[in-house]
């Protein structure tokens, strides 16, 4: 059988850190949690005046979000690379994956930012997430609106995961302190999913949509 050819990724791409998944949150005083917002995984990137948003999947849709886009261009740098989560907000605050769907709110979409993996040239991939996380808070002090910083809390994983329940959060996303940026699945993010959150509906359909397909 022939090997199926690696697809060619655009000049700047960096593929995602992607968190394993948990039943329960992580303990202990050496983990970060975050909200996991409901979005599209999306990362800033810009060189000069250049800037794009690539997807996941390396796709760039610099041209869908352009609040995002314009924050990028703002900031006071040469070149840099923030990932986070493109999201759109209901009167609440809580991100609604619906609303990114319908394409008829792309111009508030915004992007909560938790990392940074590159600025003025100087590769931060390799510094511990609390140096990354500190730049990052830095940088996005004066920023836009369609940049916003992803708070972290430092706590017992059980309560911050039982907080963002409450509040219908898709679930929490835990990092281990002192990690670095590694890209693909990583045991040093960990992702505990709200089971009663659309997000976790919506896999679930998609999980039994693709059975079905195949049966």
């Amino acid at each position: 059988m022939p090997l199926r050819p690696r697809p060619i990724r655009p000049l700047g791409f960096i593929e995602p850190c992607l968190p394993s998944n948990a039943a329960q949150p992580p303990s202990g005083p050496q983990w970060l949690h975050e909200i996991k917002h409901d979005g599209f995984r999306m990362m800033a990137w810009r060189a000069g005046e250049r800037v794009r948003l690539f997807t996941r999947n390396g796709h760039d849709w610099r041209a869908r979000f352009s609040l995002i886009v314009a924050a990028t261009s703002e900031l006071k740098v040469r070149s840099c690379v923030i990932d986070g989560e493109a999201v759109c907000c209901d009167e609440n605050g809580l991100a609604v994956f619906q609303e990114l769907r319908r394409r008829r709110n792309d111009a508030r979409v915004f992007l909560y930012a938790f990392d940074l993996l590159e600025l003025d040239g100087v590769n931060l991939r390799r510094e511990p997430i609390e140096t990354r996380r500190a730049e990052l808070a830095d940088l996005l002090r004066r920023a836009r609106p369609g940049l916003r910083l992803s708070e972290h809390v430092e706590g017992d994983g059980a309560t911050v995961y039982e907080h963002a329940v409450v509040l219908g959060c898709e679930g929490i996303v835990s990092k281990r302190k002192g990690s670095r940026y590694v890209s693909g699945r990583s045991s040093d993010w960990i992702k505990t999913k709200n089971p009663d959150a659309p997000a976790a509906r919506r896999e679930t359909e998609e999980d039994w949509n693709r059975s079905r397909s195949r049966s």
